[in-house]
């Protein structure tokens, strides 16, 4: 295993205005602290930068969410993500339509996913490219995934999901968030320990197959959490 040459699969948070966001967020804000005549801004006149930062998880980059994002009870992905290393498989699907909408299948993952029984699922959509890397999600009715695909996540131990997609479950369903309670299998029994984590981006030369996936967060205690998933290429000797 060669540590040396990871993959890095987030978006990053920027400033800009063309930067990555989904759900009517503007970008991520960042202002020099300012208290009487000091400012935190050396091109200011300050002595140092010390800025504040103000983000969206959900909205400005690549995060990773645990059940606390559809709980009424506080809950931290800080707290419920305790390891960082996983068995992890990338997959590759064309979304199919379904009326007004593109939705990734239970058959599809299903075909997809074979016989493998991966920790992390990382799911790659078409057509892809790096337009990803700073698209307004928002008011566009981005593909989704198929509740009953969620739920066979669940069903055969797939405790990571990872899209490069806003999320789950469609832009406006009258808060059923049908995707994201399959996959936690909330509110029957949760599957605390299972995270989901959202825009991502996973460059066409990364082929599908079989990786070491390591998911850090932004030790923030949120039910989301800026990430950084890295994909280490497995040798199969």
């Amino acid at each position: 295993m060669d540590f040396k040459n990871g993959i890095d699969i987030s978006i990053p948070y920027r400033t800009s205005p063309k930067a990555t966001s989904a759900w009517y967020v503007g970008p991520m804000q960042i202002d020099p602290v300012r208290m009487g005549e000091w400012v935190g801004s050396v091109k200011e006149g300050g002595s140092v930068n010390f800025r504040d930062v103000k983000l969206n998880p959900h909205g400005n980059g690549t995060h990773t969410e645990c059940v606390g994002h559809i709980a009424p009870e506080c809950h931290s992905v800080n707290q419920y993500l305790k390891r960082w290393m996983f068995d992890a498989l990338l997959v590759t699907i064309q979304p199919v339509k379904q009326g007004e909408d593109l939705v990734v299948t239970r058959e599809q993952l299903l075909d997809a996913i074979g016989d493998e029984r991966p920790e992390a699922l990382v799911l790659r959509t078409l057509p892809n490219s790096d337009e990803k890397l700073e698209h307004n999600y928002s008011n566009t009715n981005p593909t989704y995934i198929e509740a009953s695909g969620c739920a066979f996540l669940a069903e055969i131990g797939v405790d990571h999901f990872l899209l490069d997609l806003p999320s789950v479950d469609r832009e406006e369903d009258g808060g059923a968030l049908a995707a994201h309670r399959a996959f936690w299998n909330y509110p029957e029994n949760p599957r605390m320990h299972a995270t989901i984590t959202e825009l991502i981006y996973v460059p066409d030369e990364v082929k599908d197959g079989k990786y070491l996936l390591n998911l850090q967060v932004a030790p923030i205690e949120n039910d989301a959490s800026p990430s950084r998933p890295v994909l280490f290429l497995v040798n199969e000797d």
